[in-house]
């Protein structure tokens, strides 16, 4: 479901629209400490060019040999053994892991096909840019590619004839506030491929904003959010430390399926914002202890750059569903509040 998986298929489409042919290899089970996670993929171009990784680099090399040499028969003709998905295993042996560099005896099996029909690629990116959740089924026997709804937390699923993997959109962060706090939050989450996006309707702020990659949003906050429709890849976060406009944006996320909603203040600035957003907005206590505030894990961070660690930090602790200690909840009183914008 990562987005690194969709820049594999747009990068195997736009091989396959060049006349390259290309070939799709899919991590379906692994054993040990294989570097890959099942359903990491990668695209394999017929000059050896590669997008994605299925090992950290351990068996990429032999792999584009193997490859390479399948798709062709006696004589350099085109081979029909890759006229269909295939299966390869690496690792089976501890003298095998070892050679391939496959650390503490990892053992991985892969799927590989050839890419014959682009055209559910096209679709699959499509809807995943429309912020759906996408299944792909691939029946081995035949190469035959079908793309089904799929849910939130459904897993890749193998079972030796049919391979399923679900593929999702890109995660999205929204910033309220254009300040010096919420460019450092911005770069860390581009180097971890989240779409930005900021709005802030305070034209001295915006101004500063200078992030390539990074999208503006016009608009008050909370129009903003509303017009998102936040799902359950989206966070939210408002930093410009304005009631007027945090509060605004958080209105809206609060009730929305942001998966992370939060809030630049102190302990006691967010006990004084979850009272006024109870009584004045009438939000339920459900929706009020979605807010992470103060924002960020305790850290001790005081830069901006080192509390924006601390918000990125916890935002990916919720996006992969890691549990939190209990003494690395919440930043310190003093690191929220305090923050420069």
């Amino acid at each position: 479901m990562e987005s690194l998986d969709l820049r594999v298929l747009a990068d195997a489409l736009q091989w396959r629209r060049a006349g390259h042919g290309v070939t799709l290899v899919t991590v379906v089970e692994t054993w040990g400490s294989a570097p890959r996670p099942p359903g990491a993929l990668l695209a394999v171009r017929d000059d050896g060019v590669v997008s994605g990784s299925v090992s950290g680099g351990c068996v990429e090399d032999d792999l584009i040999a193997q490859t390479q040499a399948a798709r062709q028969g006696p004589g350099g003709a085109p081979s029909r053994a890759m006229d269909r998905p295939s299966m390869l295993a690496y690792g089976v042996s501890k003298e095998e892991a070892a050679r391939f560099g496959l650390p503490c005896g990892g053992t991985l099996r892969l799927v590989r096909e050839p890419l014959l029909d682009t055209s559910w690629i096209e679709s699959l990116l499509e809807r995943t840019a429309r912020h759906e959740l996408v299944a792909r089924h691939l029946t081995l026997a035949s190469g035959e590619v079908r793309l089904l709804p799929a849910v939130r937390g459904q897993a890749m699923h193998f079972d030796a004839s049919v391979l399923c993997c679900v593929f999702g959109p890109t995660w999205r962060l929204l910033l309220i506030g254009a300040g010096q706090l919420s460019q450092a939050v911005a770069q860390l989450a581009l180097m971890l491929d989240f779409e930005v996006l900021v709005c802030d309707p305070r034209d001295e702020y915006a101004a500063t904003l200078r992030l390539e990659g990074v999208t503006r949003l016009p608009g008050m906050p909370d129009d903003v959010v509303r017009a998102l429709v936040p799902d359950a890849h989206t966070a939210i976060v408002a930093l410009t430390h304005d009631p007027k406009l945090d509060d605004m944006a958080l209105i809206e996320a609060l009730q929305s399926n942001a998966f992370y909603v939060g809030a630049l203040g102190s302990r006691r600035n967010q006990q004084t914002r979850k009272q006024r957003l109870a009584e004045h907005f009438d939000l339920s206590p459900d929706q009020l202890a979605r807010l992470h505030g103060p924002v960020g894990l305790a850290l001790g961070g005081k830069t901006p750059a080192e509390i924006a660690v601390s918000i990125i930090a916890e935002m990916v602790q919720l996006k992969n569903r890691v549990t939190a200690s209990a003494d690395a909840v919440h930043a310190t009183p003093t690191t929220a509040a305090c923050v420069p914008r």
